[in-house]
């Protein structure tokens, strides 16, 4: 009897990128068999897209260090095969679709890699309609691909991988950019890929929905090496929920055991009937204003304001429709909605990187189309859905300096700029650095510290969780928009946050559900082009019709927080909850 070759085998593989003193994976062992879904999680840093690099045969090619150990494809040593031989074993998705999309459009992209391979044109055409159709991107096929969203481009460059019909999928932070119900449609695809024989490698931050794609093993990477491999169900006792985005429920049991509470969480908790309406009737989870801090504001003055926007990309469709919106000092508000719904192109108009069609927007009192982009950047700083648009300098210090030189900040100031901005988002030990070295989520916190640093009046961060894990991006969020006192703005330590000490307002741009839910104290809805609805997250959050109407999908945080409204109040962490329901 002939047994098959694991699909992966790894075998002692260390590897240390040149401008690291520090190796990023260490002694990894590891096998992958034919058909198998592997989640792999861990923090940003700690090795995961180096393991895939490895695997692909990037490493050593495109990123040079040391390296010992090998790596075996369905039996055969990747160091013995070029590139284009391995590209066809395992097509990767990377974590960044900018840096994957090499096409000016959609269809020329799906089509990039069959057509490397020297295919007949009928089957490079056919290959493209059936991706095309799996993923239901037909009306994205004659598009640009530089006017895609995000999350548009995302699904492209997941085309184009699977057309090439690899029979190992390295699949980087597939849902970072998605909307919750594209992510439930890719997972689909995933466990039928995997059904019908095709190894999957999945890493991803997002543990609570990757566990949707019904994942045969867990690995759980802390530090360069293996710090859990094996059935996910066992992985609640190896792993600290604070560090991992993990279900509510399982938090709440996990808080419980270590506790050594006697009784269990009972499973019927959350329900999928109808959610209780309401107000908040207190500050949402210490982050939100006081109640009633709403009418106050409308006496304030508006920092930004949309009146009557409309917005087209040249001759095209109109992206935006009539939008109006004041954004008020205090507010930290979360703006959802499905990939291509206008969310990057909105907040763009608040930076003066774009001008309205019709309508105006009014930055700190001055129209956008009488304003310098400097002028504009004074009140209203941006952090890009991808940070290699924001990064250049040969250092993070650098980096992190740029802005605040340009704005003519004394130099004592600089200095504190940087200190703080590096503190806020966890860069300490990598000032010296060059960020376009680091690791994707560290390239993210980079571009954030960089927009800290200038002080802007209004802080606005496109995707900020994208590539982080789940301790990093608690960390700089309570940084920025504080979790201490209810009313000082202030962290758990008792220090201010950043955001008290600089920042008006925080816009965040996001498809995780679960940081509106935590941090918001406004939630604002787009649907092509429209404001669908704008409110308390409570009020927005716990109307799941209109979620659904928006590709939103709720959380086990949120249906948690929704059902225990009555009780609480207001929406609370998972670690929290736990009080609020009744046991057996």
């Amino acid at each position: 009897m002939t047994v098959s070759a694991p699909a992966v085998r790894v075998e002692d593989l260390s590897f240390r990128y040149n401008s690291r003193k520090e190796a990023a994976i260490f002694d990894l062992n590891l096998e992958v068999q034919p058909g198998e879904v592997l989640l792999i999680a861990g923090a940003s840093g700690c090795g995961k897209t180096t393991l895939l690099r490895c695997i692909n045969g990037l490493i050593p090619r495109s990123y040079r260090g040391e390296k010992s150990g090998r790596v075996l494809l369905h039996g055969r040593d990747v160091a013995e095969m070029n590139l284009v031989e391995v590209s066809q074993i395992a097509g990767t998705l990377l974590q960044d679709p900018e840096r994957q999309i090499v096409s000016s459009y959609v269809v020329g992209e799906i089509a990039f890699g069959p057509e490397n391979l020297g295919l007949p044109r009928d089957e490079i055409l056919q290959r493209v309609d059936e991706v095309i159709a799996r993923l239901g991107i037909e009306h994205l096929r004659s598009r640009e691909t530089f006017q895609l969203s995000g999350g548009e481009k995302q699904k492209v460059a997941i085309a184009g991988v699977l057309a090439m019909h690899p029979s190992i999928l390295l699949l980087d932070e597939p849902l970072a950019s998605l909307d919750p119900a594209s992510a439930d449609e890719a997972l689909a695809l995933v466990r039928r890929l995997a059904d019908e024989g095709t190894t999957i490698l999945l890493v991803e931050h997002r543990v609570e929905d990757a566990l949707k794609v019904r994942p045969d093993r867990l690995m759980y990477l802390e530090g360069g090496r293996i710090r859990y491999l094996g059935p996910v169900q066992d992985v609640l006792a190896e792993l600290d929920h604070r560090q991992v985005k993990l279900p509510a429920l399982w938090i709440v049991q996990r808080v419980r055991q270590m506790e050594a509470a006697p009784l269990p969480v009972p499973e019927t908790a959350v329900t999928d009937s109808a959610p209780r309406s309401g107000p908040h009737s207190g500050p949402h989870n210490k982050h939100a204003a006081p109640p009633n801090a709403n009418s106050a504001q409308d006496q304030k003055e508006a920092l930004i304001s949309f009146r009557n926007v409309s917005f087209a990309y040249g001759d095209g469709p109109r992206v935006l429709n009539d939008i109006n919106l004041d954004i008020l000092p205090g507010d930290l508000v979360a703006i959802l909605g499905p990939n291509g719904a206008g969310k990057s192109t909105l907040v763009k108009h608040a930076i003066g990187l774009l001008k309205p069609s019709e309508g105006q927007v009014v930055v700190g009192g001055r129209d956008t189309r009488r304003a310098t982009v400097a002028q504009t950047a004074r009140v209203v700083g941006y952090v890009f859905q991808s940070p290699t648009h924001m990064l250049f300098a040969p250092t993070v210090r650098e980096e992190l300096a740029f802005g605040p030189k340009n704005l003519r900040f004394p130099e004592a100031e600089i200095q504190e700029s940087v200190r703080t901005a590096v503190q806020a988002v966890n860069l300490a030990g990598l000032e010296e650095f060059p960020p376009l070295g680091l690791s994707f989520g560290q390239q993210k916190r980079t571009a954030i510290a960089a927009v800290v640093a200038m002080r802007s009046r209004v802080l606005v961060m496109d995707e900020p969780t994208a590539g982080q894990d789940f301790a990093n991006y608690t960390r700089f969020m309570e940084a920025l928009v504080g979790s201490g006192s209810e009313d000082a703005g202030g962290t758990a330590d008792g220090r201010k946050s950043v955001l008290t000490t600089h920042f008006g307002a925080t816009l965040f741009i996001t498809h995780d559900v679960d940081l509106a839910v935590t941090y918001a104290n406004r939630v604002i809805l787009l649907r092509e082009g429209r404001i669908a609805a704008d409110g308390p997250p409570a009020t927005v959050l716990c109307d799941f019709d209109l979620l659904k109407s928006c590709r939103i999908l709720p959380t086990s945080l949120l249906r948690l927080n929704c059902d225990l409204l009555p009780k609480t109040g207001r929406f609370l962490p998972a670690e929290v909850l736990g009080s609020y329901i009744e046991t057996r």
